[in-house]
């Protein structure tokens, strides 16, 4: 019974950390998009 738990802890850890890697992804990106659009609009200026 011991083994079963500590695979599904780290079944559970593996996969916070895979979404908190994903997470961090797509807020960069976004933030990358963000710059785009401000150096679009100075440019037009």
């Amino acid at each position: 019974m011991k083994a079963k738990t500590l695979a599904t802890v780290g079944i559970v850890l593996m996969v916070l950390a895979t979404l908190t890697s994903c997470g961090n992804t797509i807020r960069g990106v976004g933030q990358d998009t963000a710059n785009v659009g401000r150096k679009i609009a100075r440019a037009t200026n």
